[in-house]
């Protein structure tokens, strides 16, 4: 497993790590919640690394970052309101969960036809989606049902050298999830509680929110 830290990238260091995307690799990566398991979605061998490097059951979708709201709509099919909401929140702690393109592997959305996606406040990650041209997979970097790590240390007890490259982008300031919210149902739901807080959608959507107990 290669070991990279993010105060001493280089181009040609990001271009490595595309490579191995490209050709099918895993790698963990700080995002702007927790440490990430990065894969090209659209390559199933390396999603069924992903399932098996976590002990995860495949009825469960995975999570994809983007660098912005075109690349999310290239596997998404958004409902209007999707654009004034990652307006204001976007880039940010906010995951939307959406109808799936027709494009996007059945496994990445565990047969629902739904995708979380989200895009970063975390330079790494953007600058690493923005390299690769297409979303990355950003489901957490930890064994199921154990917590999400938030520094390299941790990855590293949790899965060892299950994964081809480890970037070390230090500790990072919290434990929490993103917010997560679903705008494939109207009206929307809030299914998890994280730094962009249940009122503070109430008032972006009126009231028109529910929240899942």
């Amino acid at each position: 497993m290669r070991v990279f830290r993010t105060e001493t990238f280089e181009d040609a260091i990001y271009d490595e790590i595309v490579s191995l995307l490209r050709s099918g690799g895993i790698i963990a990566f700080p995002t702007d919640t927790a440490y990430g398991l990065g894969a090209d979605p659209f390559n199933n061998a390396a999603i069924d690394r992903i399932f098996q490097i976590k002990g995860r059951l495949e009825t469960k979708p995975i999570l994809l970052l983007v660098s912005s709201v075109r690349m999310a709509e290239s596997v998404t099919e958004p409902p209007g309101v999707f654009h004034d909401l990652v307006e204001q929140f976007w880039p940010g702690p906010l995951t939307v969960i959406l109808p799936a393109a027709k494009s996007v592997p059945l496994k990445i959305t565990a047969g629902t036809r739904k995708v979380g996606v989200r895009c970063p406040a975390a330079g790494f990650a953007t600058r690493l989606v923005k390299r690769f041209g297409y979303p990355i997979t950003a489901t957490s970097a930890n064994r199921s049902g154990l917590p999400s790590a938030i520094t390299a240390e941790e990855v590293r007890e949790q899965l060892d050298e299950a994964v081809d490259a480890l970037i070390d982008g230090g500790s990072l300031p919290s434990r929490g999830g993103s917010t997560l919210i679903d705008l494939t149902v109207d009206p929307p739901s809030l299914l998890r509680e994280g730094p962009i807080s249940f009122e503070t959608l109430q008032h972006f959507f009126e009231g028109r929110i529910w929240r899942v107990a």
